[in-house]
């Protein structure tokens, strides 16, 4: 049987994969395409709402309501997509993007939701789609739409997405299958984990874990302040005392946190300053490593693992908020901010929603996360990597949403059943998880989809690492290959 593909691409380095695809198996016909100027139709223009066009030209030309949207309507799915939909989009709003779309209130995001999933689905039915392929967990708008459009009219599904083991990617047919992975009577080497070692993130290195010296404006920094009142705020110019007071503002901000802290050095709002004006006031505060405490880390917002894989728990504070109702009074949460994180998601009501949690300890953004999981009853994560740190240091991990190492060692999946006695009674088999954590390696497939994750594969040729994929695709479409995660019957 032909398999009439549709493909959304994350990345240009994927675009390699789709031609070895096409040119090595008669039996796979790429019949849609989204993601760069290259592909089919250009995905980003339908998240950020611009005339950018693909080789087809734009998605939403010429097109009139069909009502092909029905089946996602109609679905149990229904309201999860669009509340996630909206969610996804609006990091592309006014506040957080110097060229931004122009929706405005709740009324544009559901009439652009509507439009949008009508004139992808017209598209997915008009070219008889039987499979469909991400690049991606699906988290920037278009992609979530085409996805739960392909789960609302049973169209088989495929996810790939990079693990942060060097050269390995996993795969899965559904998000919701994302860690469910079991030991079973796997053969593969133990992964040797070091219960004293810290992980190191490639991603993570420029941020801090101490009080290092105080920063000062960078040029980024002032940079991006100028571009805002250019693009946002013209009128300042004719105000040289409201350009001196911000600057003034921005000064301090830079002063109160440590140098590898930079507020402003991606993107500048009022809204950010705003922000990290309200963070500085927690720049101060003791950390008492001698209380019990479970360690509650933030994750970064918007993002995949918060948007996509933490379900309802994308709302984070949701998430404390029930952590809190299950712990002894002697028990605080000690929440630290992601050292990445900007003002999306983080409002005025958003502290005070956390600051009427009576538990709560903020920490310092110079806190440091070794010494905070080290003496921590146990971590609280969505989905975040810091769960995984945990387990590997015989510390227990709590998640909310759906990751990797969900059914490793030591990690209790969050639900309204479970009890603080529960985590107490709660062991770490560490020969165990070495085990498992060597057999998903084994299971997941070699290659790079990321392209940024190229730098931690020694010896990466794209060319053949195409090939290779290419061929754990095929067997993926065709069912010749197991995903590496899925539900298993029995």
């Amino acid at each position: 049987m032909t398999v009439r593909l549709l493909c959304v691409s994350t990345a240009n380095n994927t675009d390699r994969i789709l031609e070895a695809l096409v040119e090595k198996y008669d039996d796979v016909d790429l019949r849609l395409h989204y993601g760069n100027e290259m592909a089919d139709f250009k995905a980003s223009s339908l998240s950020r709402m611009d005339t950018r066009k693909g080789l087809r030209g734009h998605a939403m030309r010429q097109r009139s309501y069909a009502g092909e949207n029905y089946e996602l309507l109609a679905s149990p799915h229904f309201r999860e997509s669009m509340e996630r939909t909206v969610d996804q989009l609006f990091r592309y709003s006014d506040g957080y993007r110097y060229r931004s779309h122009n929706l405005k209130n709740l009324q544009d995001y559901l009439d652009y939701f509507y439009i949008l999933s009508d004139v992808l689905a017209q598209q997915i039915k008009e070219e008889k789609i039987t499979h469909a392929l991400f690049f991606n967990v699906p988290h920037l708008v278009s992609d979530t739409v085409i996805y739960d459009i392909c789960r609302a009219i049973d169209i088989k599904t495929t996810i790939l997405t990079q693990s942060i083991f060097p050269g390995k990617y996993f795969s899965m047919e559904k998000v919701e299958h994302y860690g469910a992975f079991k030991l079973g009577a796997s053969k593969a080497k133990p992964l040797k984990i070091d219960k004293s070692e810290n992980l190191e993130l490639f991603y993570m290195k420029d941020v801090g874990q101490a009080t290092d010296k105080k920063g000062k404006l960078s040029m980024r920094g002032w940079l991006n302040i100028w571009i805002y009142i250019l693009l946002k705020k013209p009128s300042m110019l004719l105000s040289p005392l409201k350009i001196i007071k911000t600057f003034k503002r921005v000064r301090k901000i830079y002063s109160t946190f440590p140098s590898w802290r930079d507020p402003f050095s991606r993107f500048f709002h009022e809204n950010e300053m705003a922000y990290f004006e309200y963070l500085a006031e927690f720049e101060d505060q003791q950390i008492d490593i001698e209380q019990k405490y479970i360690y509650f880390a933030l994750q970064l917002q918007p993002e995949m693992t918060t948007s996509s894989l933490g379900g309802k728990y994308r709302d984070q504070l949701l998430a404390i908020e029930e952590l809190s109702s299950i712990l002894p009074d002697d028990v605080n949460i000690y929440v630290k901010e992601n050292p990445k994180q900007g003002a999306y998601s983080r409002g005025p009501l958003f502290f005070h929603r956390l600051k009427r949690i009576p538990n709560v300890v903020i920490m310092p953004s110079y806190a440091n996360t070794n010494t905070l999981i080290a003496h921590c009853e146990a971590v609280a994560t969505i989905t975040g990597t810091v769960g995984w740190e945990a387990i590997r240091k015989g510390k227990k991990a709590i998640v909310f949403g759906n990751t990797w190492y969900s059914n490793f060692p030591g990690v209790l999946k969050w639900s309204d059943k479970l009890k603080y006695s529960d985590l107490e009674k709660t062991e770490i088999d560490h020969a165990k998880l070495e085990k498992i954590a060597g057999a998903l390696i084994d299971a997941g497939h070699d290659g790079v989809i990321e392209r940024h994750y190229a730098k931690i594969f020694e010896d990466y040729d794209p060319n053949k690492n195409a090939v290779e994929i290419s061929k754990v695709i095929r067997g993926l479409l065709s069912d010749k290959l197991k995903p590496v995660f899925r539900v298993r019957s029995g």
